[in-house]
């Protein structure tokens, strides 16, 4: 971010229904260290179109989608790139002279932090959730050889939905064998209705080797907190939420930032 705003500085944004600072801090923290004139603000909307419209409309360039509005917004932009239509869920907005194309970074992060913690693709997994986070994480499990897995949730029709469409199991509760747990629901995350609460029981930690909560606020969340006294091997949430803020950030600029700025804005916007 320039020194000033001024008529030319470029706007990116985010629209969740509960907006947190860690785009703001992450993004913004990234325009200055490098001297791009952009700024980066966090909305929340209860008129999803009304919001595309006016990215559109306003020339904003790029916009983070949160939860409820990674489906909500398909069919509002123009063009999906294949890390979202694969999945059916936009995390990621950009604008090019008016045309929307819709991303998602949460699958580009899930890939690149399997292949970092050197996870084998044989390896059986069983993921809780269904829904824009859950899709974006299975698939980019399942696209890139992880196929050994299932999906669980309470509710059958989506849980099978999901499952039936990328060729894997299904259950209410994890099966018997599965060496990662992949938590992809609001269970555990801070100020929501089940921050102490666990996507699955104590018994299918005991049997897991690795551990993956995609909750990033708290990065130690009640999964993970039991997962690491149990002696695991853990994936944060804040791992996730870096690694798609860096691949938003290209996306908006066309920059690629070292590890070194990137580590730094990511103390900055996950500090309390």
């Amino acid at each position: 971010m320039t020194a000033r705003i001024n008529r030319d500085t470029r706007l990116c944004i985010s629209l969740s229904a509960r907006p947190g600072n860690f785009g703001t801090r992450f993004q913004n923290h990234l325009y200055e260290a490098l001297g791009l004139d952009y700024v980066y603000k966090a909305f929340s909307t209860t008129d999803i179109e009304g919001a595309v419209r006016g990215i559109r409309a306003l020339g904003i360039r790029g916009c983070a989608v949160s939860m409820p509005f990674k489906e909500a917004v398909i069919p509002l932009i123009d063009e999906l790139d294949p890390s979202a239509a694969s999945i059916g869920a936009v995390n990621t907005i950009v604008n090019d002279d008016g045309r929307l194309t819709g991303y998602n970074t949460d699958y580009l992060a899930v890939v690149q932090l399997m292949q970092r913690h050197q996870v084998p693709t044989e390896t059986r997994w069983a993921l809780a959730g269904a829904g824009g986070m859950a899709k974006a994480v299975a698939s980019a499990l399942v696209d890139y050889g992880y196929t050994n897995g299932t999906i669980i949730a309470r509710n059958e029709p989506k849980r099978r939905e999901l499952a039936d469409r990328l060729g894997i199991a299904h259950a209410e509760v994890a099966p018997a064998g599965i060496a990662m747990l992949v938590n992809a629901t609001p269970i555990g995350m801070a100020g929501g209705a089940e921050a102490d609460a666990l996507p699955f029981s104590s018994e299918a930690i005991d049997a897991a080797e690795i551990v993956f909560d995609v909750v990033a606020i708290p990065p130690e969340t009640p999964l993970i907190r039991m997962a690491q006294n149990k002696g695991k091997r853990v994936i944060t949430g804040d791992a996730v939420l870096v690694l798609q803020g860096r691949e938003q950030f290209v996306l908006y600029t066309g920059v690629q930032p070292d590890e070194a700025i990137v580590d730094a804005a990511a103390r900055v916007a996950l500090a309390p």
